[in-house]
């Protein structure tokens, strides 16, 4: 469940008071973008990939975006504070307000900031998969956009839930491995980590790209490659990777027989945790210094 506070705008209110109106056209079509950032001793972990994911998804599905990241990080910097949210998971949404016949009367801006924060997840130690056929559609346009309407995404997961399942891997239209509904998924053969091109439909993580530009682990290789199903029959062992996760194992894919060294994994998750704790301090000094 959420915190007791939400940011609307410019607004901090009280969650069960916020109001948003039928008028605005992206609420009831899911015309927006969003991002999920985690919150780690009350900085944004990895805000400056957030901002630029989202301000790339805002063009390509023409929602208004009017934010530096300065800008857009001190209004969700001050939601952290209202929740007390200094060890948490932040939702930030930016929808569209205005365009077709269904836009209502008196709607002030042409988009809305709608923010929240939750609690952490807790995952478990690894994951079981299923996995779902023609999921993705990689040679759409849109493929690989952080969308508002996420409806089938969370069908998808619900459903691994009621099968007893963790998450599922979406299948594009060529039969490839493109992702989980919120996760990257990655192959190890060897000391090689191998995850679906965007090209695969997939979205572009920040724990994904984190992996691929600047975590790094003596004689562990990073690499972008389409993956099939046989393929990861053949790995040495499978992960996944997404904001609130970080790096979790998968100890089954139901219908698949896999392997399950976790070794890579492993290294590969101390090495992003202790990312995590030297860009945490990193901006911990720049604000001090600011003030």
């Amino acid at each position: 469940m959420i915190h007791p506070h939400v940011l609307i705008s410019d607004e901090i209110l009280p969650a069960d008071h916020a109001c948003l109106r039928p008028g605005q056209v992206g609420l009831f079509s899911g015309w927006g973008i969003f991002s999920t950032i985690r919150v780690i001793g009350g900085v944004l972990f990895a805000f400056d990939r957030h901002w630029a994911r989202m301000r790339r998804d805002a063009d390509m599905l023409r929602v208004p975006f009017p934010w530096t990241p300065a800008e857009l990080e001190q209004k969700l910097l001050q939601l952290v504070e209202a929740n007390r949210a200094y060890d948490a998971a932040l939702r930030v949404l930016v929808m569209r307000n205005r365009g077709t016949v269904w836009e209502g009367p008196g709607v002030a801006r042409d988009y809305e900031l709608v923010a929240f924060t939750a609690p952490r997840t807790r995952w478990g130690e690894s994951a079981r998969l299923g996995i779902v056929a023609h999921a993705r559609h990689a040679a759409s346009p849109f493929a690989g956009t952080k969308s508002a309407s996420w409806a089938m995404n969370l069908v998808w997961y619900e459903e691994a839930h009621a099968r007893g399942l963790d998450e599922v891997i979406l299948l594009n239209e060529k039969g490839e491995v493109s992702e989980c509904t919120s996760a990257n998924v990655f192959a190890v053969f060897g000391r090689e980590a191998a995850t679906p091109p965007i090209e695969s439909g997939c979205l572009p993580g920040i724990t994904r790209e984190l992996l691929l530009e600047a975590v790094r682990v003596p004689g562990v290789r990073i690499v972008e490659r389409a993956l099939t199903l046989d393929d990861l029959e053949r790995a040495d062992g499978l992960f996944i990777t997404s904001t609130t996760r970080d790096i979790l194992p998968v100890a089954s894919v139901e219908g698949l027989s896999i392997r399950n060294d976790w070794t890579v994994a492993r290294e590969l998750a101390q090495a992003f945790a202790d990312y995590q704790e030297q860009y945490v301090a990193g901006a911990l000094r720049r604000a001090a210094t600011a003030d």
